[in-house]
């Protein structure tokens, strides 16, 4: 048997911590679960904006994902909110150095070639990294869209998502429609020019992008999601395909 593939997990930032109260980085159990039953070692991301420390850690490992959590700073993407969206969005607790980070480990990924599966923020993420705006509240900003942040039903699957036909994701799941859970308020209506929308919502929000065909080359892997598959992996043996596709191309040789 081969050699489990290392993953590079991007966790969140806690004010208060267990030990000493510190800030932590804090990395749902369920993320660490998902990858470990996909036949891959999660590692984390080192908590740093040093870009030599965080290449590094892209070069020792097989394949990064990027996780949920707090909102993206609407700075990066849209400087002109009015203040009642504004007043809407929680940032992380430090300062912006999970944006940071998190757009340096992107530039890192896309120069080393890395395989990239991007969750929820990390999907959003992926967008404003490549120059594109998100919704930094559906509910103000798409008037008719139904209700994402079903925080109460984290577990569920509350609505669904058309798929691409050919796309990686309806491949795996082997189904034209996707049951999800959806727990954001932010979200990404138009994809970045090199992601193709491959999963919307029937209100038009993106629930998955893959890279356009044209750009395919750039890297081995990248399957970005808005939804939780890795809260759904114990339910649903499709959520599990995704995370055995992603540590199956972590798996194989980086072409160079």
């Amino acid at each position: 048997m081969g050699r489990s593939p290392l993953i590079l997990v991007s966790p969140s930032i806690e004010r208060s911590g267990v030990e000493f109260q510190d800030s932590s980085a804090s990395l749902s159990l369920p993320y660490n679960n998902a990858v470990l039953q996909a036949g891959g070692i999660p590692v984390t991301v080192p908590i740093s904006t040093d870009r030599a420390v965080l290449a590094e850690a892209v070069r020792r490992t097989e394949g990064v994902m990027l996780t949920g959590g707090d909102d993206i700073n609407p700075s990066l993407y849209n400087g002109k909110l009015p203040g009642k969206i504004l007043k809407t969005v929680e940032q992380t607790p430090d300062g912006g150095a999970r944006d940071l980070r998190e757009l340096i480990l992107i530039d890192e990924i896309f120069r080393q070639r890395k395989p990239v599966l991007a969750i929820c923020r990390g999907h959003q993420m992926l967008n404003v990294a490549f120059g594109a705006p998100l919704l930094a509240d559906i509910r103000q900003q798409l008037p008719g869209a139904m209700v994402h942040n079903r925080m109460d039903k984290p577990l569920e699957l509350v609505h669904e998502a058309t798929l691409t036909p050919g796309s990686i994701l309806s491949k795996i799941c082997n189904a034209p429609v996707l049951g999800v859970n959806s727990t954001h308020h932010q979200g990404v209506l138009e994809p970045a020019e090199l992601f193709a929308a491959t999963a919307r919502s029937r209100d038009g929000m993106v629930e998955a992008m893959e890279l356009k065909s044209e750009f395919r080359g750039m890297l081995p892997f990248l399957l970005s999601v808005q939804f939780h598959p890795e809260r759904l992996v114990q339910k649903h043996a499709r959520y599990r395909g995704i995370f055995k596709t992603f540590v199956a191309a972590c798996a194989k040789p980086i072409k160079q």
